[in-house]
């Protein structure tokens, strides 16, 4: 049927929106003006009907700033010992220590400005926040010469010569930027030759991922295999780093069979891949491949971050199946239900998500300087300004290691498969609320009878350890939770050995009366070291005593070795 003059009109002009959008999207790094418009003046109409809010903030300046001045900063004042910018004595010398007050005072204005607003609703309150948190951050006196001691002690003591190095590191870094290079140093840390090399070999590739079956490092191992599902937000080697910070060697040398998958990097060609295909052509074949090369034995399925996510909504799936061939499930850093996902909530509006699909829609994915741009303004003070004040303005650059490099190697998110996980579990909590299909199935996270490890980080501003802890709400069987020091990345590379590790750790029966996070913080015990030995006994209590002889050789005849780990994947730019 054709088109009416007025209806080929109005389709012209919505392609014309779409391409504005898009075009618009690429100048604001993804943010939507309107959403932010949205945000503000749903703020100031709130905060407008609060005189008593309004008074108070009237007076804060000659009441708060008054007191904080007459304070000043000592080994009494938490608010300077907690902060790491302002962690140096320099801090307490005037004029220097009334910068800090009054930058302190400003902080304390603004979460009275943008917190606990009467009918202001949460998510409003979370953007507000975080916005008022960013320009703070941003005019911070540790961000300047003349308002950080320290900075200006350095540049008086070396004669200019830090900011003159500063401006050479300044240049350099532009000039990587500009030819899309990566940092200075990574030549040092290539997979395959200092990072993932691990012994093993790869038994199947798809268009989607290769799967990788490491050589054991035992006489006999166990019977039953781990399958690790890595996020494919992140190249696979954060779980085989260096050598001595390898989760994945670590687990070898303590008898398993282990089992990677490695995502293929995704370009404009694969904007169609969605949800659908990462469980039918990642998880669901890297399992069939498992469980064919390890004579059907019961399986340990284990996700790290969205590979978690991912891991979650396949056991829905098999268990909805019937399919009965995995054993435990081990979740890092992971969540189903994104009702509390922190800071990151902050991205996942209604306007924010159809903005971001314009964009990636036009280049079929979501590049990776977008996506690393987000995450940098989860950490501002740490990631952007306290770097630049200490490269740019000191003059020191900082020694790069294995995680940095393995940070600046980053993926991309195909275009379908990105704005499925935005708006049908971020946005719409669809797999918690029992409301998520897959392959034409309907699936809930109540379909997971097995017994569940769940690790979460102290310091994650990517998965929320309260969110992680979800998990408890969710599945119908065993959950062992364990709360680690460190972030999203460091709390889970945390091998044996690694100084100041410690982890909190307890276990949940069917049938046990819930804890909220906070009381299961304060009841579960504390230990000392890596949680890897902790969930390694965990895996071994569930597999059982049986072992078998190391197969001499990967694959079988139906999955025949195809070439060495870390495979051709891990390479793709």
């Amino acid at each position: 049927m054709t088109n009416t003059p007025i209806e080929q009109f109005t389709s012209a002009m919505d392609d014309l929106d779409d391409f504005f959008q898009m075009k618009l999207a690429h100048l604001t790094y993804g943010l939507s003006p309107a959403g932010l418009v949205q945000m503000y003046a749903t703020w100031l109409s709130q905060l407008s009907l609060c005189p008593g809010r309004l008074a108070s903030l009237a007076a804060f300046p000659s009441v708060k700033l008054a007191a904080r001045l007459l304070q000043g900063c000592d080994d009494d004042n938490p608010a300077c010992a907690d902060d790491p910018r302002f962690s140096s004595e320099s801090w307490k010398i005037w004029p220097w220590a009334m910068y800090l007050q009054t930058f302190h005072a400003m902080e304390e204005f603004w979460d009275l400005a943008t917190k606990d607003i009467p009918g202001l609703d949460p998510q409003t309150e979370r953007a507000v926040s975080f916005m008022a948190r960013q320009i703070l951050d941003a005019r911070a006196p540790s961000n300047f010469l003349l308002t950080n001691p320290d900075l200006l002690f350095e540049t008086v003591r070396s004669s200019g010569a830090s900011l003159i190095q500063g401006a050479v590191n300044a240049t350099e870094d532009f000039k990587r930027n500009i030819n899309s290079q990566p940092p200075a140093g990574i030549e040092n840390f290539k997979p395959g030759e200092h990072l993932a090399i691990t012994k093993g070999t790869v038994v199947f590739k798809n268009d989607l991922m290769e799967l990788i079956q490491y050589d054991p490092l035992t006489p006999k191992v166990s019977k039953e295999p781990v399958l690790i599902l890595p996020a494919w937000i992140m190249k696979y080697y954060i779980l085989d780093l260096s050598p001595h910070n390898s989760l994945v060697k670590w687990l070898t040398e303590q008898g398993h069979q282990v089992f990677i998958v490695s995502w293929k990097n995704p370009t404009s060609e694969d904007r169609s891949l969605g949800m659908d295909d990462y469980v039918r052509d990642g998880a669901l074949t890297a399992v069939d491949a498992v469980s064919s090369i390890t004579n059907n034995a019961p399986i340990h399925l284990t996700g790290y971050c969205l590979g978690g996510t991912l891991a979650m909504i396949t056991a829905a799936y098999m268990a909805h199946e019937k399919d009965e061939r995995l054993k435990s499930l081990s979740l890092f850093a992971a969540q189903g239900d994104f009702t509390e996902a922190g800071e990151m909530m902050v991205f996942v509006t209604p306007s924010e998500v159809d903005y971001l699909e314009k964009m990636m829609k036009g280049q079929g994915y979501l590049d990776t300087k977008q996506m690393a741009g987000a995450f940098q303004m989860l950490r501002s003070y740490d990631l952007i300004w306290s770097r630049m004040v200490k490269e740019y303005l000191m003059g020191q650059r900082g020694e790069l290691f294995d995680i940095m490099a393995w940070n600046a190697d980053a993926t991309r998110m195909p275009y379908k498969m990105h704005s499925e996980y935005l708006e049908r579990l971020f946005l719409n909590n669809e797999f918690a609320n029992g409301r998520y299909s897959v392959l034409g199935k309907a699936i809930a996270p109540e379909n997971i009878t097995l017994p569940v490890f769940a690790v979460g980080t102290e310091k994650d501003h990517v998965a929320p350890w309260k969110s992680v802890y979800k998990i408890h709400l969710m599945v119908g069987n065993e959950v062992t939770f364990v709360l680690t020091n460190g972030g999203h990345n460091a709390g889970i590379v945390s091998e044996p050995g690694h100084k100041y590790r410690h982890y909190h750790m307890a276990s949940t029966k069917p049938g046990s009366a819930y804890e909220a996070p906070d009381e299961w913080l304060e009841n579960a015990k504390d230990f000392e070291g890596s949680w890897w030995v902790a969930w390694d006994k965990w895996l071994k209590n569930r597999m059982g005593k049986e072992e078998i002889a190391a197969p001499k050789k990967p694959g079988n005849d139906k999955f025949k070795p195809l070439y060495d780990a870390p495979g051709k994947y891990v390479h793709q730019a």
